[in-house]
């Protein structure tokens, strides 16, 4: 971990304001929050969500209530932590602000034992934590980080949402590592942050996309596999120029670099409007009478400009979002903002891909019938 020692990246306004043990907090936190507004949304179109990822029925609120609850109860030390840090700081002047990092650090080790290490029973008031939930998520995270994957009647579709998701955490996850190493050497966190880190880092970014790809390899998915093994070229090539910065072979490693990147998210895109969503826009099938062009034939959500307004989105963060996966970068992020920036859209793509991923397989488990969808993918467990 030694690598940590160049690059240091100056205090920009967004640190002053909120610094990154803050923005982890934050972003971690937006995830649960945004699960459950699909929750919701889905509900509220009939979409059946426990039943697909085999979460047990069971009397009470609805899930996504529960879900709800355990946001607000990690949200509330991240807002009193923080209208405490700006009141100490004074309006987050600088000097201040470099020198209080204390209260950071112990707000975003605190959200992470909330939320996945302190035990159940020590959490009150208990409407607050749902045990089943919690229980659940935390046996899948142990599952999925060796590349596991349950049953198909044992949930299935549920770790293959959440090792999904925990792709678009892939920068975010690099970004704690920082963070700890940052203050297990007593350096202030809300200070100048180092990001030079030239092996920890990108392999911290590749392991996400190595458990999906182990996992569609164990079920027999070499396409799917695929998409998820274009993420490590970009990685490495990405290492590679930082290595070669000034050297004559930094041009040709660029361009490569480049086109492994691209390759990466124009994949990504094609496999998400066309497997994942179950939609013939990218197929010879995306004119047919039977349904609107580049659709298919059973769409929970009616209006059409909903599909296209997300898959145009979904395009545009898939290009942009691929840098994420280029440590090399931010030798020339001049603010912490554009990161930040890029950890916050991805979160927000994944949120919207999981309303269609959600809505193709409750359509592929309850509508056979749909011969588009029975033509261009095939149900999760024959895949």
């Amino acid at each position: 971990m030694a690598d940590l020692d160049a690059g240091v990246v100056e205090l920009d306004a967004l640190s002053r304001i909120l610094p990154l043990p803050y923005r982890l907090a934050t972003v971690l936190v937006l995830g649960i929050w945004l699960w459950g507004v699909n929750l919701q949304v889905l509900h509220d179109h009939g979409i059946d969500t426990p039943s697909l990822i085999r979460y047990p029925a069971r009397a009470g609120p609805p899930p996504h209530l529960s879900v709800y609850r355990f946001a607000t109860a990690l949200s509330s030390p991240i807002l009193a932590s923080l209208g405490t840090y700006w009141l100490i700081t004074h309006g987050c002047q600088k000097e201040l602000v470099v020198a209080t990092n204390v209260l950071p650090n112990l707000t975003l080790l605190l959200v992470v034992a909330l939320a996945f290490l302190i035990p159940q029973r020590w959490l009150y008031p208990r409407q607050l934590w749902p045990a089943a939930g919690r229980t659940r998520l935390l046996n899948t995270l142990r599952r999925i980080s060796i590349g596991g994957l349950a049953r198909t009647e044992d949930g299935k579709f549920g770790d293959v949402l959440l090792a999904d998701a925990l792709t678009s955490y892939a920068r975010i996850f690099s970004d704690i590592y920082i963070a700890a190493y940052m203050m297990l050497t007593r350096r202030s966190t809300t200070g100048p942050l180092d990001r030079s880190s030239i092996w920890t880092v990108p392999i911290i970014l590749a392991f996400p996309f190595l458990i999906r790809f182990r996992q569609c390899i164990a079920d027999n998915q070499p396409f799917n596999a695929l998409k998820y093994a274009t993420a490590c070229p970009a990685i490495a090539f990405s290492v590679m120029l930082r290595l070669q910065r000034g050297t004559p072979a930094e041009g040709r490693t660029a361009v490569i670099w480049f086109v492994a990147l691209l390759v990466n998210a124009l994949y990504s895109f094609w496999w998400d409007v066309t497997k994942d969503w179950g939609l013939t826009l990218l197929t010879t099938k995306r004119v047919s009478p039977e349904y609107p062009y580049g659709l298919r034939r059973t769409l929970i959500f009616c209006n059409p400009a909903y599909y296209y307004g997300i898959i145009f989105v979904d395009f545009l963060l898939r290009l942009a979002l691929a840098l994420k996966l280029s440590p090399h970068l931010e030798h020339f992020y001049e603010v912490e903002g554009g990161i930040f920036l890029l950890e916050v859209l991805e979160v927000c793509r994944r949120f919207l891909w999981v309303f269609f991923r959600v809505e193709t397989e409750w359509v592929r488990t309850r509508h056979s019938s749909d011969v588009v969808l029975g033509d261009i993918g095939p149900k999760l467990d024959d895949d």
